[in-house]
């Protein structure tokens, strides 16, 4: 199932090139009250929503999905974890990105997080907002987990169990000599969509196929098979340091291929089994 949010915050299903409007399921969502629990309420409660969707599936309205305006399938992680340089082969690198920058994973060394602020979120129709004129911001696509069941000190035969679906996320990062948890959580750095595809339509997410295009010059090009560390190695480690939540983000890394990004450029990014999302790069903040 592919599961995205468009508009003004209606649920759909996609289904081929349109999306059957399911919104009304989601009042089977409780009535929050303070303190709200942890975690997007929209994943947190799905086991609640699902039935709706599926009785109403079959009546739904139907829409065109290129005449809708695509937002993040997620609106409220409790954190969006980035795992650092997650490639192969990392001392064969000759990348010059400026700016002072610098990753401290090398071949060999453990996996390495860090966070984005979920106020980084936007969604594919969105766009991304540069900031700082006179710095270079690269787009980064990667995979992205979503959780689906909270837990903690995950094991990797269980890593899979917690995860609910992927998405594809956009990295967006300002070269700098700051941390990369501040540069890369500026509002719209965290681009996430088109939307999610549940795990059971993504049968081996280590062997997905990656391209990336900035105004249709390819960029990227890889295999998930390529990253250092795979998906269930990367949540039962996420889970040894934070308890993961519903619908908390884990962006798996990204390929070599990096070029800076001015206003009014356009990124592409695609995965196989997940789908194809355009993402407009708007004047800076």
């Amino acid at each position: 199932m592919k599961i995205c949010r468009f508009n003004h915050d209606r649920i759909g299903i996609v289904c081929a090139d349109e999306v059957a409007d399911v919104s009304p399921a989601l009042d089977a969502i409780p009535a929050l009250h303070w303190p709200v629990a942890t975690g997007d309420v929209l994943i947190r409660h799905w086991a609640l929503i699902a039935p709706g969707i599926e009785a109403l599936l079959p009546t739904a309205p139907r829409l065109a999905l290129t005449e809708l305006d695509l937002l993040s399938p997620i609106t409220n992680p409790s954190k969006i974890i980035g795992i650092a340089r997650n490639r192969r082969n990392l001392a064969s690198e000759k990348i010059d990105i400026g700016g002072g920058s610098s990753d401290q994973r090398q071949d060999g060394d453990p996996i390495q997080m860090f966070i984005k602020a979920p106020s980084a979120i936007a969604g594919p129709s969105e766009g991304v907002i540069p900031r700082f004129a006179d710095r270079r911001t690269d787009p980064e696509a990667e995979l992205t987990i979503i959780i689906g069941k909270a837990g903690s000190q995950i094991s990797e035969h269980d890593a899979f169990q917690h995860i609910f679906g992927y998405c594809i996320g956009l990295d967006m990062t300002l070269r700098g000599k700051e941390s990369p948890s501040s540069r890369k959580s500026i509002d719209h750095y965290a681009v996430l969509g088109p939307w999610i595809v549940t795990a059971d339509e993504v049968p081996n997410p280590d062997a997905l196929d990656m391209r990336f295009e900035l105004n249709g010059h390819l960029i990227q090009e890889a295999n998930t098979r390529d990253l250092a560390f795979g998906i269930a190695e990367i949540v039962a480690h996420a889970s040894q340091f934070y308890t993961l939540h519903p619908g908390d983000a884990i962006m798996v890394g990204t390929p070599v291929g990096f070029e800076p990004v001015k206003p009014g450029d356009m990124m592409r990014a695609e995965f196989s089994s997940i789908g194809a999302m355009n993402v407009r790069v708007h004047d800076y903040a």
